[in-house]
Parts: structure tokens; C-alpha cells; sequence
């Protein structure tokens, strides 16, 4: 079973079924909370019948101007709820490649394609958690986190980002190439792959880099011929609009955002001082990755330094991208699988899950506070690996874990 030295032996319930009962727990919860939702016609659509605006409203939406013939995405006024989704022009600030997926999702009925987007995303997400993991715990933990919920509510993207960059580094070292293609699918979001390049360079991954520059370049050219050339002329002329609404307008939208930028501009900092102390945040980060995937850690520690570097060094990360933190968890909790989790390991992910939970309590970036507690966990092993800390550990997980959990 899973083994945590901070859960003393003897009586009571074990280890690996606390963890168990507690994401299931969370996962009732949930899907108690999911279900009452849904099951009010107004969550999805007004009780006239028209549709309730939504961050999936302006997918679909795209897609229906696509089909109606519009060969450009243009910038405009946000869609209302009364606003007919064939004549609105919604803000639609991602690359053209996505147009791909909101044409699809538009063939189909406004509320089925909500439901079937979600769940079918969700479904992909599960799978990748479940495959970092290792064991059928992953799919319990993927269900139980509470970053699953603002991702199912928003109709939003998450668990398709949670997804790709799950599989993009949990087929790494298996299967570069699909990696590869995964992560060139990722590019939908540039802003999470701004330090993917590097880690691949001096990693010497060059069949996953060489992959993931090709599918990124093949989509983009099949988008360029199927929706046009105004389409992506449309989509870097947003891009100002874009920065000037999340950025340095801030309202509503600062107090979803999970990034180092907007805590400074929460805290009354200059767009400069933003600016200038979010770079050098990434350049940190850029740097500790560095020396990271040059030294003896293991892979699942490297991968894991990765993924929640990607989110921490994006400005623009919501609440519902922090979905994707589930992916440095599961290699956590894998590494913790193969070697034996450190003294309150669990805790500290339990404290980072907690941070996502109380999100609708606080409504502030409590998702970046979650994503430093997680880094501060991997940084913790990859220190405790690096001074011979968890090696006499090892050998015994290694002989327990065959018998109990494969």
C-alpha cells in the first residue's frame, strides 16, 4: 500500500484508504454540487430559452460564425445573454488552430455541446492523471481535486490543457514523438509553452522538440488554409485588447487570475513593477528548471518541476487552468508511489488543494499560492533525493509496491 511515514502504524484505518475516502468524498461532494447546477435550466440557459452567456458561450459562438461563413474572428463586444450568437461578435483570443474545436462543438446543439465538451475534456484529463499515476488511485485522485469544479462550471478549456500537458510529459520518455505531438496541440495556449523549448534543449529531448514544432506548424498552416489568413490577422490584432482587458484593466478578471502579475497589481503595484518582478520571476524559474533537468533527479521530479513552472511563469493563468496543477500532483504522488511518500508529503497536498477549494470564499489568487506550495513539495524531494535523504527508502517501497498496488 501507499506508504506515509507521518501515519503512524497499528489500528485504524490505513493510509492508502484514507486517501481514497477522502477523494471520494470529494468527488460526492462535487458531483452533488455539479448536478444541482445543471439540473437549473438557467445554469446553461435562460428560462426563455435563450442562451446564458458563458465562457463556452464564445466557443461555440465562434464556431457558429465560422459556419455561417465569417472568415474572421473579429474583436468586439462580449456577448450577452439576450445577443444572437449568430449576429455578435465575441472577443475570441485564441489562435485560430482552436477554431478547429469551436467549429466542431458549433455542429451540434448549444446545451449538448456544452455537456459533451466538458465531460468528454474531463474524460481525457482522467486518463492522463491516471497514466502519470500509475495505478487506478490516480483516476480517484484526478475526480477528487477541486480545481475539477471551476473547470465543469466555466465550460471552459482546463481539462483539455490538464490533459495534453499531462501527456505530453507523462509520454516523454516512452514515446517522444506522441509527447511531442501533444505538446505541439498545447500551442492552442502559447503562454503555458514559453519554457518547454528550453528544458527540451538542454534536456537533449530532440525527437519530442522536433515533433511538437512540426504538428504546431502543421496546424497552424491547415488553419491558415481552412479559415483564411484574416483569421490569424484577426487574432494578433486582438492580442493588445487581450493584454489592456486581463492585464491593465484588471476589474473582475484580476480577481480570477493566479499569477505573481496580478498579486502586484493587486497590492497597488505599477503595471511596470508588475512587469519587471513577474520577469524576473521567470527568469528563476527558467534557471532553477535549468539545473533541475541537468541533474540526477528522477524523471517524475523533472517532469513535475516542468509542469508547475509552466504555470507559474504565465501572467495569464485563471482559476480554471489550475486544473493542470493535478498534473505535478500526480507525478508527486507517483514518485511517492515508487520511493515512499516524506513526512507530511500528503499534508502538503492536501493544504494545495485546500487553497483551490476556497477560491469561491476568497476570490483572490490563492491557485498561485497552491501552485508555490506544490513547487516548495517537488523542491523539497528533488533536495531530499540530492542529500541521500530518502535512499534508504527506496529498496523497501520498491519490494512493497509490486505486491500492493500493480
Amino acid at each position: 500500500m501507499i506508504h506515509d511515514p507521518t501515519c503512524p502504524a497499528g489500528p485504524g484505518i490505513p493510509f492508502r484508504e484514507r486517501v481514497e475516502l477522502i477523494c471520494f468524498a470529494l468527488i460526492i461532494a462535487q458531483g452533488v454540487f455539479l448536478m444541482a447546477m445543471y439540473w437549473q435550466a438557467s445554469w446553461i440557459v435562460q428560462p426563455d430559452g435563450s442562451i446564458r452567456a458563458s465562457d463556452f458561450t464564445y466557443f461555440w459562438t465562434a464556431g457558429r460564425q465560422v459556419l455561417a461563413g465569417n472568415d474572421a474572428i473579429i474583436c468586439g463586444p462580449k456577448v450577452t445573454a439576450s445577443a444572437d450568437p449568430l449576429l455578435s461578435h465575441p472577443p475570441f483570443f485564441y489562435p485560430p488552430t482552436f477554431l478547429f474545436v469551436a467549429t466542431a462543438l458549433a455542429l451540434f446543439p448549444y446545451v449538448s455541446a456544452y455537456l459533451g465538451w466538458v465531460f468528454a475534456t474531463f474524460a481525457l484529463y482522467v486518463a492522463a492523471i491516471r497514466v502519470i499515476v500509475g495505478h487506478r488511485i490516480g483516476v480517484l485522485l484526478a475526480c477528487g481535486f477541486p480545481g475539477v469544479l471551476s473547470a465543469f462550471m466555466s465550460g471552459q478549456n482546463g481539462f483539455l490543457t490538464a490533459a495534453l500537458l499531462g501527456a505530453s510529459l507523462g509520454l516523454m520518455e516512452r514515446r517522444p514523438i506522441l509527447a511531442g505531438c501533444f505538446l505541439g496541440l498545447l500551442t492552442y495556449k502559447p503562454q503555458l509553452g514559453i519554457l518547454f523549448p528550453l528544458v527540451l534543449v538542454v534536456s537533449g529531448h530532440w525527437r519530442m522538440l522536433f515533433a511538437a514544432a512540426v504538428t504546431s506548424a502543421l496546424i497552424a498552416a491547415m488553419s491558415w488554409g481552412v479559415f483564411g489568413l484574416g483569421s490569424w490577422e484577426a487574432f494578433f490584432r486582438c492580442l493588445p485588447e487581450y493584454s489592456h482587458m486581463h492585464l491593465t484593466n484588471g476589474g473582475d478578471h484580476w480577481a480570477k487570475m493566479q499569477s505573481l502579475f496580478v498579486v502586484v497589481r493587486l497590492l497597488g503595484g505599477s503595471e511596470g513593477l508588475a512587469t519587471a518582478l513577474h520577469g524576473i520571476f521567470v527568469v528563476l524559474i527558467a534557471l532553477t528548471l535549468v539545473v533541475i533537468w541537468r541533474s540526477a533527479a528522477s524523471f517524475a521530479m523533472k517532469a513535475a518541476a516542468l509542469a508547475v513552472g509552466a504555470l507559474l511563469a504565465t501572467p495569464y493563468l485563471f482559476l480554471y487552468d489550475m486544473v493542470a496543477l493535478a498534473v505535478p500532483m500526480a507525478f508527486l504522488v507517483q514518485e511517492g508511489r515508487r520511493t515512499g511518500f516524506l513526512p507530511h508529503e500528503m499534508s502538503g497536498i492536501g493544504v494545495a488543494c485546500l487553497l483551490v477549494a476556497i477560491f469561491p470564499v476568497v476570490m483572490g489568487p490563492v491557485g498561485l499560492a497552491a501552485a508555490l506550495v506544490t513547487a516548495l513539495l517537488i523542491g523539497r524531494r528533488i533536495w531530499a533525493r540530492h542529500t541521500g535523504a530518502i535512499t534508504p527508502r527506496v529498496a523497501a517501497a520498491t519490494a512493497a509496491y509490486p505486491k500492493t498496488l500493480r
